[in-house]
């Protein structure tokens, strides 16, 4: 499968080929003036979503667990980031950012959405999402 193929190591600080921008981190571009209205609607932990985004990733697979929406829309935080609402079975938290928790329990509120909880504490705290009318593909 290699064979006629040359395979050649990669530049380290110790074989002579290291330039340090290689490894070194460098500053992204300067924000503009429509990116801080943008990162303060998210109070700067990471991508913005819409709840219109969010129900399209979760409307195109059969089921989305939490840490992928996390991932998905680049949702960072703390890893203690827990959001609680209540919904027709009591209060559930979600462990997402408190303004995306609010997009996901609108939609779990109008029925778009199901989730699945995990039960093993005494606290109901949502793992994964799936959707309850699924779209139509013919």
């Amino acid at each position: 499968m290699w064979a006629g193929r040359q395979i050649t190591a990669s530049a380290s600080r110790w074989d002579g080929r290291y330039d340090p921008a290689m490894f070194q981190p460098t500053p992204g571009p300067a924000a503009t003036a429509a990116e801080p209205a943008a990162a303060a609607t998210s109070d700067g932990a990471g991508g913005v979503c819409t709840q219109a985004q969010l129900r399209r990733f979760i409307k195109s697979r059969p089921y989305v667990p939490i840490h992928e929406l996390r991932r998905r829309f680049a949702l960072a935080g703390d890893d203690d980031d827990v959001t609680g609402f209540d919904s027709a079975g009591g209060h559930i938290f979600v462990g997402l950012p408190a303004r995306e928790a609010g997009m996901l329990a609108d939609l779990i509120l109008q029925g778009d959405v199901g989730y699945e909880l995990l039960l093993d504490p005494t606290s109901p705290i949502i793992v994964g999402v799936f959707p309850v009318r699924p779209v139509q593909r013919s």
